[in-house]
């Protein structure tokens, strides 16, 4: 292919429909769907994708029932913990963007011991979005440039991009979301302004290699022209 994004925006959904749909229930979709996201990672790096920004859990999510909340952050505190061997050896980054203080101690911690443990790698750049909002986002950078009393006159999109929770990654220019919805849903509003979409029917668990072929062989088919 001429042309491979750089910069992936990952909507991993779908993972609850697939476990009901199979008899399951939903918490295995859950972790079913982690799982694909280490597979996808690895696709990710064998094509010579640098950055890959994955939904994990929004700032909605927290709406959802104490059962699933609980499970889904001891999952996230697990993987975590679980995979910085792997990290390593595939030469994968991780970073956390979201609103940390939320998040249990527990997984507080596995972040910070998974972050530093990988911070020297090179290969992927893994951003993992947890208790993540793009409004959010938007705000706290202006929050942070108040405080900071920065003069208006000296703000412009390259400063504002500095106090996102992406600060030095590229904008995404390709994302790809998994199970049939067809919306940004409140995810890296700012940073996906040009970005190419991607919607796929199937669920992010039947999300498979192939069916990523397929979406980079669209994106290499289009051109993007930024308004030009």
């Amino acid at each position: 292919m001429e042309h491979i994004p750089q910069h992936i925006v990952l909507f991993p959904d779908g993972n609850r429909r697939w476990a009901r749909e199979k008899g399951l229930h939903t918490l295995e979709g859950h972790k079913q769907g982690y799982n694909n996201l280490l597979d996808f990672s690895q696709w990710c790096k064998e094509r010579g994708v640098k950055t890959l920004t994955a939904f994990g859990f929004s700032t909605e999510n927290w709406n959802r029932s104490k059962e699933e909340v609980d499970y889904l952050m001891k999952l996230l505190e697990k993987c975590l913990r679980d995979n910085i061997e792997k990290y390593n050896k595939d030469g994968v980054r991780v970073r956390v963007i979201g609103q940390r203080d939320r998040l249990p101690a527990p997984l507080r911690e596995a972040i910070k011991i998974t972050e530093d443990a990988t911070k020297n790698n090179k290969n992927l750049h893994l951003n993992l979005a947890i208790s993540y909002g793009g409004k959010w986002d938007i705000l706290q950078a202006i929050k942070k440039i108040v405080d900071e009393k920065i003069p208006a006159e000296k703000i412009d999109e390259k400063l504002f991009e500095n106090y996102l929770s992406t600060a030095g990654l590229p904008s995404p220019d390709f994302v790809i979301r998994a199970g049939g919805e067809k919306r940004m849903s409140n995810f890296v509003l700012w940073q996906a302004a040009y970005s190419e979409l991607y919607f796929s029917p199937k669920y992010w668990p039947d999300f498979s290699e192939k069916d990523f072929d397929s979406a980079l062989a669209e994106f290499d088919s289009r051109q993007r022209r930024f308004g030009k």
